[in-house]
């Protein structure tokens, strides 16, 4: 799934399901960090945003290298942490089992065999996908002490068919939508397709209003536009500062462009939602 790489002046709509904060002021901004414990740099260097107040929570990838250190850190400073749930990236935790790497594996091969393999329902995978999922809800518990209450998925692969059809995220979870853009972006079937998905996790989930990546940072109208949604909606902005380019706006230019927009965690909208979680 490519991030979307403009957002043109015409107005984009919240998806069913969403928060839609319809009053002035009461809009929000969720800048979240991918990849927390893939490895020592992407760790530290996230770290060193979070420290600096540009980025307000993060995704856990567990059985990595560095997942148990991130753990340690996330708990001592406080940083909000989500699941980043991966099934293309080959786990590299020294613990990892032969067995749980081969299903990991299984996935990999096919979801990354083509570029709509995660629009496919494969039967034949349906255990390695049961089972890998519930490894690394099992593992975050584990090493975080707690259910995770957001998820998102690793090349956002926690849309693909499998998932969903399956249920394995479990209901009433904050989890990340599909990318947001304006009429014209994409085709009409990438539209369509990506709002029934959207409509699928939202019978189960809790979704924010929009969803962007922090890349291209050019030309800035782009970001002015997103952060203007962030002013009367709850958007979440995706970010990996172990990518340098990313990591330099996110130590100073963002402070500039977002200085009228209301920055929070996750945790800032789970509070103000009312009534039940989704759980059909």
């Amino acid at each position: 799934m490519t991030p979307e790489t403009s957002i043109r002046s015409a107005p984009l709509a919240p998806s069913t399901g969403a928060w839609v904060a319809g009053g002035a002021n009461s809009g929000l901004l969720i800048v979240n960090a991918d990849d927390w414990g893939q490895d020592t740099l992407t760790t530290d260097r996230i770290l060193q945003s979070c420290l600096q107040g540009a980025v307000t929570s993060v995704s856990a990838m567990v059985f990595m290298a560095d997942s148990e250190r991130a753990a340690e850190l996330a708990g001592a400073r406080k940083i909000e942490t989500g699941l980043h749930l991966n099934f293309t990236t080959r786990f590299s935790a020294d613990s990892v089992s032969s067995r749980l790497l081969d299903h990991q594996q299984r996935l990999a091969a096919f979801l990354l065999r083509h570029r709509l393999a995660q629009a496919v329902f494969h039967p034949g995978l349906a255990n390695s996908f049961r089972y890998v999922a519930a490894a690394q809800l099992e593992e975050f518990r584990r090493i975080y002490g707690a259910d995770p209450d957001r998820i998102d998925g690793h090349h956002h692969m926690h849309l693909c068919v499998n998932v969903l059809a399956q249920r394995l995220l479990p209901a009433g979870t904050m989890v990340r939508r599909s990318f947001s853009f304006a009429g014209g972006e994409k085709s009409a079937w990438n539209r369509m397709y990506r709002g029934l998905v959207d409509k699928r996790l939202a019978r189960r989930h809790r979704l924010t209003d929009y969803f962007f990546s922090l890349p291209p940072m050019e030309p800035a109208s782009r970001l002015e536009r997103i952060y203007s949604l962030a002013r009367q909606f709850v958007v979440e902005l995706e970010t990996h500062p172990a990518r340098t380019e990313e990591l330099s706006y996110l130590s100073g230019r963002i402070f500039n462009d977002t200085r009228d927009v209301r920055i929070a965690p996750p945790s800032a909208v789970l509070r103000r939602e009312s009534g039940p979680p989704p759980t059909n």
